[in-house]
Order: structure tokens, then C-alpha cells, then sequence
């Protein structure tokens, strides 16, 4: 099966996971710059770049939500083949 999926095709979920992963990468981003300043001795953040840091949750599950989808189109797919494949 492999051999007839196209490098450059993209599977359900896909789109999300990228999203998720950009998403989560900007809550770690935010989260570092956060704690940064615990670590350091110095003036904390406004309140609003500790609600920037729950970005890596959100990121995380838009993610999840893509892989259940990706996971969810290849099993149709494969009851699809097994049904179009059946003897009779």
C-alpha cells in the first residue's frame, strides 16, 4: 500500500497536526520566557504570558485531535479495503 501513496499527499489530520505542533511550540516558547525571570531573581511577567504558556496544552491536543482523525480516516480506509477485497 505504501508504494502507491504519494510523497507530496496529505493524509486527514495532517493539518492539524502542523497546527498543534506550531501551537505547542509557541506555549514552550512563552513558557521558557516565563519562567525565565523566576530563575533569574528578577521581575516576573504580567499574568498574561503565564495564560500564554497554557499554548502548549492547546497545542498538544489540537495535535491529539489530528492523530485520532489520521488514525480514525485509515481505519475506514482499511475496512473499505477489506470489504472491496472480501471472496465470494
Amino acid at each position: 500500500m505504501r508504494d502507491k501513496t504519494q510523497t507530496n499527499s496529505t493524509a486527514p489530520g495532517d493539518r492539524l497536526i502542523r497546527v498543534g505542533a506550531v501551537v505547542f511550540f509557541i506555549g514552550a516558547v512563552a513558557t521558557l520566557v516565563t519562567l525565565a525571570p523566576l530563575l533569574l531573581d528578577t521581575t516576573p511577567f504580567p499574568t498574561y504570558m503565564f495564560v500564554l504558556s497554557m499554548l502548549m496544552g492547546v497545542g498538544f491536543l489540537i495535535a491529539g485531535a489530528g492523530v485520532f482523525q489520521s488514525v480514525a480516516a485509515g481505519r475506514r480506509q482499511a475496512r473499505a479495503g477489506a470489504a472491496g477485497s472480501a471472496p465470494r
